[in-house]
């Protein structure tokens, strides 16, 4: 079962999010979109969590706009498919950092396998502006920059928090045997 990162619902199972599951269901499917389980992306986020929690809430703020929420859950979806751990690119590669560089990889990576419109295309290699420097074109390439600063935020938090509990216990664990 999927879920996005801070909602109640499955999104394979849930009747609130049939419609968005409707749209993305092939990409779920695929075994390049599930290839990026395998690489480590925000601290403790995969790429794919990642990928799934930006394209859930783009699908929400869209469809509350009144903008294409079918496109703008797919190229959620497909907006890191880069397919690499970028840690280890970064350290050999003397090009542009990743943030710069991964948006075309993951639109040639996404071209490759799937059917992508205009908007999708737009969404997915824009969505790191203004580090991308080219305007976004399509109100829902605005919507994607925004939801994933968000999501990254969130996740660093989360990672964060995470972090903090467990020197926080550390602490507790370490005072109890010196007070006991």
């Amino acid at each position: 079962m999927s879920r996005a990162f801070g909602s109640r619902y499955n999104i394979e199972s849930s009747k609130e999010a049939k419609e968005y599951f409707d749209f993305v269901k092939d990409l779920l499917d695929s075994n390049v979109v599930n290839e990026m389980r395998k690489f480590r992306h925000h601290y403790s986020t995969t790429c794919f969590q990642h990928c799934l929690n930006v394209s859930y809430y783009n699908y929400l703020v869209c469809r509350k706009l009144g903008l294409n929420s079918k496109e703008a859950a797919r190229a959620g979806l497909l907006h890191d498919l880069f397919l690499y751990d970028w840690r280890e690119v970064e350290k050999k590669s003397g090009d542009k950092p990743h943030g710069m560089r991964h948006p075309s990889i993951a639109l040639n990576n996404a071209k490759q396998h799937f059917n992508i419109a205009k908007r999708e295309e737009d969404m997915i290699v824009k969505h790191m502006w203004p580090l991308t420097m080219k305007l976004p074109r399509y109100a829902e390439s605005y919507v994607i920059v925004m939801i994933d600063k968000y999501i990254a935020t969130l996740e660093l938090g989360t990672h964060v928090s995470r972090v903090l509990k467990n020197k926080c216990r550390n602490i507790t664990q370490k005072s109890k045997i010196i007070f006991s």
